[in-house]
């Protein structure tokens, strides 16, 4: 089960988090504090996997942004790496090769995205058909909404 699930740039901006177990503001800042630290730390041809506290931690970088996960120890490495791998496909799927700047101007899009796949640290759905006939639903429910939102009331 992932614990949390990160997402920042070369420079340590946090462009997403999402988190799968409680935890306080203040620890929320120092994992984050930690996670970049960490990650940006590391040659880039050093291994995707890491231990920190209980902990393993599996990033992957992909253009400018870093996808960092936190799972159990007990969970399996290689399957997280393809479950942050299956989320990149997905963004790029919705925006056309995504970039940094689609998830600061959509993180909306983003999150919806990332709760239509994984939920509660576990893979929801493992389909990016269903996923994006889920994503496409919300567009024309959200594109229906504004248009009556739109008319004129008389």
């Amino acid at each position: 089960m992932m614990r949390f699930l990160l997402l920042f740039s070369r420079q340590g901006k946090l462009r997403l988090q999402k988190w799968f177990t409680p935890m306080s503001d203040r620890e929320k800042k120092k994992v984050i504090r930690d996670m970049t630290m960490l990650v940006l730390a590391r040659q880039p041809r050093s291994c995707n996997f890491l231990h920190w506290r209980d902990l393993k931690i599996v990033y992957k970088r992909y253009a400018s942004l870093y996808f960092c996960a936190g799972m159990e120890n007990h969970d399996n490495e290689l399957l997280c790496l393809e479950v942050l791998h299956r989320y990149v496909e997905l963004l790029d799927k919705y925006f056309g090769n995504v970039c940094e700047l689609d998830i600061i101007f959509n993180f909306e899009k983003a999150y919806f995205i990332l709760d239509e796949f994984i939920m509660g640290g576990e893979i929801l759905e493992t389909s990016k058909m269903a996923v994006g006939a889920a994503l496409e639903e919300a567009d024309s429910l959200q594109e229906t909404l504004d248009e009556y939102m739109n008319k004129p009331a008389y």
